[in-house]
């Protein structure tokens, strides 16, 4: 996939509504070899995806070995959204907190007061992070009106070859 052809999923309205989203699945190969898919909170930055972990993170040393993942962002309707990624990782040690960390947090309700507790509680718990970025080399919007999953696309043109036969 080209990076325009990237960009232009991406940068679809109802792509960046998902790239909005507090929550993303990362998938990735763990050190024993094993497929791991966790949650974990992301900030767009408009051409990568930030994820924000702690130093001590058993992910981070998978990401070393074999840096390549996928994104899952979805929502919980029917029919879902479904934005697929795939990327290349690199990571990044940081003193403190990361600003994108921040960032990502900022769509959960939380009041003021709570939003500071919150705040206080994070620069107290860790020293340093690693920001762990993914610069996408493949993406895919399903929305299951305009867009469908790559197979279901697949039969429904060959359907429609055969009626036209």
């Amino acid at each position: 996939m080209t990076q325009d052809e990237i960009n232009e999923v991406l940068n679809r309205p109802l792509s960046q509504e998902m790239l909005a989203r507090d929550i993303t699945r990362l998938a990735y190969v763990a050190k024993d070899g094993t497929p791991r898919s966790i949650p974990i909170g992301f900030h767009w930055n408009g051409s990568t995806i930030v994820l924000c972990t702690p130093t001590n993170a058993p992910k981070l040393h998978a990401l070393r070995q074999n840096p390549t993942v996928a994104l899952t962002i979805d929502t919980e309707v029917h029919p879902p959204k479904i934005l697929l990624i795939r990327g290349q990782v690199e990571l990044d040690t940081v003193d403190g907190i990361p600003d994108e960390y921040m960032e990502m947090s900022g769509t959960y309700t939380m009041t003021p007061e709570q939003r500071a507790e919150w705040e206080v509680g994070v620069r107290a718990l860790y020293e340093s992070m690693v920001r762990v970025v993914v610069t996408p080399t493949w993406a895919k919007m399903i929305d299951f009106e305009t867009t469908l999953p790559s197979p279901v696309e697949e039969l429904m043109r060959k359907q429609a070859e055969r009626q036209r036969a």
